[in-house]
């Protein structure tokens, strides 16, 4: 009785969106940083640009591998414990990084530490938030925390980029530490594990719709879950598709294009600003997406995605050589498509594998979206350095993304066939 008369309070779960949002756009603020440091970095110092993507590369592969466990430790130690460490591990990570004096040091603070205390704030901690504290309006808070990612790029990248081009790489570096902690603290003021941790239920549920407490191990529940993905044919598919979309976008666009601006002139501050706008475009993408999953067959939805960003990628070459307005026509059309494939990805993933089981199998396919965003900006940064330039990257993830777009149409096809013989 006593939960019930304090629901009349005003739902704390709105409280903690935000704070959760707050946490994204960090994240997101440190994760796409690289972009805009990595000129300044080349040029306050005596690091390759190889050994600077590479830290870069392994900061995205380690936020890839340690996203699927991040809801089993919010499980096992709570939300706001776990998203403490996760802040304090990423400040602490590019506090360190702005110390460093050797391109390893950079690589284990920038790479490692920062790697793994993102991936410990990453878009799970907004599937947790959604199922724990909503019961009503969970597709719109979902659509409002994933548009964390692209706030965060949106408002701070052309801030990293000032700093850094004006005050110095490592000027920018303690910014984003500055970042970490405020995100910390209003973890530590507004964060609650649980409704039942301020007498209240989930927004709009009632005491019989409370969600049961898992009880299996998670750890053990996430081994399994890739286990059985991994002899799923469909799984591959969405997997590789995935993969290459990472590949496409956070490890060549987004850690990259600011360099590729810099080769043709462009400063890296307007450079950034094109990324910028990528991410208000973004959001509205992403939502248009949603809305067109709901009435279209995702399969095709990816397979027009995929290939008008690799032909994109094609003339991206074209548009740098010119920077004219083709440039920004690209920023506006890629930021449109830049994550619109997550909505049909997730409806196959939930058709193929159903709703119960399909957050956490999605899960390992983000794994793989990161993975290939981060062999992407190795890669990419090789190429650049054994070519002077980065049109064979950019060619290269376009015939990736024209093949994504075919083997989107394959998902689901045993379904589908299984369907039509009963």
């Amino acid at each position: 009785m006593k939960m019930v008369e304090t629901q009349k309070r005003p739902p704390y779960a709105f409280l903690v969106a935000v704070v959760a949002f707050v946490v994204l756009v960090v994240t997101a603020a440190m994760n796409t940083s690289s972009g805009a440091l990595i000129p300044t970095i080349l040029k306050q110092t005596t690091w390759t640009r190889e050994q600077v993507s590479l830290a870069a590369g392994i900061g995205i592969l380690f936020f890839g591998l340690t996203g699927p466990f991040a809801a089993a430790i919010q499980n096992s130690i709570g939300l706001r414990i776990t998203l403490a460490i996760g802040l304090s591990m990423s400040a602490l990570g590019m506090g360190l990084g702005g110390f460093a004096q050797q391109p390893w040091q950079f690589i284990l603070a920038r790479g490692v530490v920062v790697g793994i205390g993102t991936g410990m704030t990453s878009l799970s901690l907004a599937a947790t938030i959604v199922n724990r504290w909503f019961e009503e309006s969970r597709g719109t808070v979902m659509g409002l925390l994933t548009a964390g990612n692209a706030t965060g790029q949106l408002i701070f990248l052309p801030v990293i980029a000032s700093l850094a081009n004006s005050h110095g790489w490592r000027s920018a570096t303690q910014f984003l530490v500055i970042l970490g902690v405020a995100g910390l603290v209003a973890v530590a003021l507004f964060m609650r594990n649980h409704p039942r941790d301020v007498g209240q239920l989930p927004y709009g549920a009632t005491a019989e719709t409370v969600p049961n407490v898992l009880t299996e191990n998670p750890f053990l529940t996430a081994i399994k879950a890739l286990g059985e993905g991994m002899r799923s044919g469909d799984f591959w598919l969405l997997a590789v598709t995935f993969f290459i979309c990472g590949a496409s976008t956070n490890g060549l666009i987004g850690t990259h294009l600011i360099s590729a601006c810099g080769d043709h002139g462009i400063p890296e501050v307007k450079a950034a600003g094109l990324l910028a706008a990528m991410g208000v475009f973004d959001m509205f993408g992403t939502t248009l997406s949603g809305w067109l999953t709901d009435r279209f067959d995702s399969r095709w939805l990816l397979a027009i995605y995929y290939s008008f960003r690799g032909l994109s990628l094609f003339l991206l070459p074209v548009a740098l050589a010119n920077a004219s307005w083709t440039l920004g026509a690209f920023a506006v059309f890629y930021g449109l498509d830049w994550i619109a494939t997550v909505p049909p990805t997730v409806r196959l993933s939930t058709n193929v594998f159903g709703a119960q089981k399909s957050g956490i199998m999605f899960g390992w396919i983000v794994a793989f979206h990161q993975i290939g965003a981060s062999l992407a900006t190795v890669i990419a940064g090789n190429v650049r350095t054994s070519t002077g330039a980065y049109n064979l990257a950019f060619s290269g993830a376009g015939l990736l993304c024209l093949c994504a777009a075919v083997f989107a149409t394959f998902v689901g096809t045993r379904i589908r066939k299984e369907s039509l013989a009963i």
